[in-house]
């Protein structure tokens, strides 16, 4: 068994960081968002900043946009010259998925000042093109209603986690400790 844990021992030590961070990270998360109930920013002021920036970017793009605090459950309606199209709720924040970004480049950790700009670059790409993501949707939404699920569950979640992938597999071949190690 010790022969067998000193093989894999850089496999292990990823898969044990990876897990710390992320529920250290998720923990945080969820103790913000269990604080954020009854703040002035609904649903909490991540999720408003995502829908306020996606409103402003529709309304640039000639869209006559507007968000509004849903009624009934903790989201914003995105609502496109008059029509209700979407709602933002907190998954469609990128918090998560950035969670899930820095927690691998953290268990792939390089050079701490290297790690630091690329995961705060990578986490602000997320962020950028998880609004334009949110804004090509609703676009999608309201000139091509039909395609709601394929829009939503396929191509656009492939856009974010394909662009997440790609950042790691440039992080773990450029700059990650572990491609030094090897070579």
């Amino acid at each position: 068994m010790k022969s067998l844990f000193l093989k894999y021992k850089s496999v292990v030590v990823f898969i044990l960081t990876f897990l710390a961070v992320y529920f250290v990270l998720s923990f945080a998360y969820n103790l913000y968002l269990e604080f954020s109930n009854g703040s002035i920013y609904y649903p909490d002021y991540i999720t408003n900043l995502v829908a306020k920036q996606s409103d402003e970017l529709l309304n640039t793009f000639g869209y006559d946009a507007k968000v509004l605090p849903h009624p009934d459950e903790p989201s914003m309606k995105v609502i496109v010259n008059g029509k209700y199209l979407a709602r933002i709720i907190e998954g469609c924040n990128s918090v998560s998925v950035i969670i899930l970004f820095v927690s691998f480049i953290i268990a792939f950790a390089g050079k701490l000042k290297t790690t630091f700009f690329y995961m705060l670059s990578g986490s602000v790409l997320i962020y950028v093109v998880n609004l334009m993501r949110i804004v090509i949707l609703t676009i999608g939404l309201y000139n091509y209603p039909w395609r709601r699920d394929i829009l939503h569950t396929v191509i656009f979640p492939m856009i974010i986690y394909g662009m997440v992938f790609l950042l790691w597999m440039f992080w773990v071949n450029r700059f990650s400790k572990l491609k030094k190690r090897h070579a």
